[in-house]
């Protein structure tokens, strides 16, 4: 998500032939997209693992006060020749969204800081849910999207 990605990640379940992942990874790109093959099971697969790392740091950098949203995603437009940066994604997701998976990550791994969490659960508290509210980490999108 969102569609116009073009990555499928291809992962097992444990029992699945060898020959129908290759299979996978052969004809999905027939179809307009790039697989990646997740070589054992895993929870987020690749890019989600990835991503939760760089969204739970980048929300204890602000919970902290270290930075603001809006100067982290400068920093990676700056950096990464990105478009936006990650607040703006997690606004587009819905911060409730980005909530509910991060607490399962906590679950699965206790030892992460909760200050992440508690962030998110601030926003959430004040109405700011992104841009389905029209207001998240930035309050630029408007009313309510529809």
């Amino acid at each position: 998500m969102p569609p116009e990605q073009i990555a499928v990640e291809v992962m097992s379940c444990g029992k699945t032939s060898d020959s129908v992942i290759a299979d996978l990874m052969e004809r999905l790109p027939l179809y307009g997209v790039v697989p990646f093959h997740v070589r054992k099971e895993s929870v987020g697969f690749i890019f989600n693992r990835i991503w939760a790392a760089v969204k739970s740091e980048s929300l204890e950098v602000v919970e902290e006060g270290v930075s603001t949203p809006a100067e982290v995603d400068h920093i990676f437009q700056i950096l990464l020749g990105t478009h936006g940066g990650p607040f703006r994604l997690m606004d587009k997701v819905g911060l409730d969204v980005v909530l509910d998976i991060e607490e399962h990550y906590a679950a699965i791994r206790p030892q992460l800081p909760a200050g992440p969490r508690e962030l998110l659960k601030q926003y959430i508290k004040e109405g700011r849910l992104g841009l389905k509210t029209g207001k998240g980490f930035y309050t630029d999108y408007g009313q309510k999207a529809s």
